[in-house]
């Protein structure tokens, strides 16, 4: 079941493109599919699991479940072909354990991954690994938020006057505390909040942290050192059922938060604060993915179809079959079944450059009259 959107744009906001033809990892491959700015991603649950993110927005990184990093760039190697992604490097995380998240910091040239409960630091655009002996990775991670106004801002300039590197400030969430740091060249631990009942999502913006624990939304002031329930997480009366907490950076001061009634999901926009905006969002099922691409919000859903909302009115504009997923074999050879698979969505912040001859069909050449500017007078 899916909702229709009441009042259809005459244009829809998104369609599929190809992003990149395969990832190859020692398992199998995968074909991602993008919409518009949100890659969909097979996943092979017994064995593979991809994180994306992306850099210049010509470059994506690509963490893999046997602890790969690929790092994946926009070429055009024969002018009579179209641009596609190819590999530019691999690298390994330690002890080869699956890739939990990967956050790009672009103005600190840093990439930020969670794996094993361990957050390492690498170097953009290389993926080298960052010398212990300058910044250790953190231990006993249970999951970390950087603030979304850090995230936003530029890489340092190719060239030009050095700019001085302002510290990029992220909570790491561990059993039962919240720990502060700050990035610059080197890192710095600020201080620890108690956070007895722990946290398995969370996301940040400035002083505010909005985090989900078992059956809570909440809200802490960073500063204040102070926390506050929202909504539950699920509201339904068999509370034995797990339901999976999402939360998403609207804006400088928003957050777009999900709870599961029984029935249906209702999306509540909340400030930093905890005060509720705008109007609500609802959904038939839980989503299984949600994406913000202004003023549109991207859901993916159980039986598999896309519904796209706007922001601004909370209504639905447009629903999408998700693609069909081509099944890769395994490496034993034998067919993969279709349980085994299922599409995520995943978004970007920058946004990618996607390759694509789908309007070439609408260019063609067309003669410009130009006007010829008289020459002015000379003075007599």
């Amino acid at each position: 079941m899916t909702y229709a959107p009441t009042n259809p744009v005459d244009v829809p906001p998104y369609q599929v493109q190809h992003l990149i033809s395969t990832v190859v990892d020692n398992f199998g491959t995968f074909s991602p599919r993008l919409y518009r700015r949100f890659s969909f991603i097979v996943q092979d649950l017994k064995h593979q699991l991809f994180t994306f993110d992306v850099l210049r927005r010509s470059e994506i990184y690509v963490g893999c479940s046997n602890g790969e990093l690929i790092r994946f760039a926009l070429q055009a190697d024969d002018p009579n072909k179209l641009e596609s992604y190819s590999v530019l490097s691999r690298q390994t995380v330690p002890n080869e354990k699956p890739v939990d998240e990967i956050v790009l910091i672009p103005c600190l040239s840093r990439a930020f991954i969670l794996s094993d409960r361990i957050v390492h630091f690498y170097t953009l655009p290389s993926l080298d690994p960052v010398s212990p002996s300058i910044v250790k990775p953190i231990r006993h991670v249970v999951t970390f938020a950087v603030d979304h106004e850090h995230l936003k801002r530029p890489p340092p300039p190719m060239s030009g006057p050095t700019i001085p590197v302002e510290g990029v400030d992220f909570c790491i969430i561990k059993r039962t505390g919240i720990a502060m740091y700050s990035m610059r060249e080197r890192l710095s631990f600020l201080k620890e909040i108690p956070l007895p009942q722990g946290a398995t999502l969370a996301r940040r913006i400035g002083r505010s942290l909005c985090i989900a624990d078992k059956e809570n939304y909440n809200v802490v002031d960073l500063e204040g050192a102070s926390l506050y329930p929202i909504i539950p997480v699920s509201q339904a009366q068999d509370s034995s059922i797990p339901v999976k907490p999402s939360i998403t950076v609207v804006g400088e001061n928003e957050y777009l938060i999900l709870s599961w009634t029984g029935a249906s999901t209702i999306g509540l926009f909340i400030t930093g604060d905890g005060d509720p905006v705008r109007g609500t969002l609802e959904w038939p099922s839980h989503p299984e993915a949600v994406c913000l691409d202004y003023p549109y919000v991207t859901t993916l859903l159980p039986n598999n179809t896309i519904e796209i909302h706007s922001i601004e009115t909370q209504a639905i504009v447009q629903v999408i079959g998700a693609p069909a997923s081509s099944l890769p074999s395994s490496p034993t050879g034998e067919q993969a079944t279709p349980s085994h698979f299922r599409l995520n969505l995943v978004s970007s912040l920058s946004g990618y450059l996607v390759p694509s001859t789908q309007q070439s069909s609408k260019m063609r050449k067309t003669q410009v009259r130009l006007l010829r500017v008289p020459e002015p007078s000379l003075p007599t």
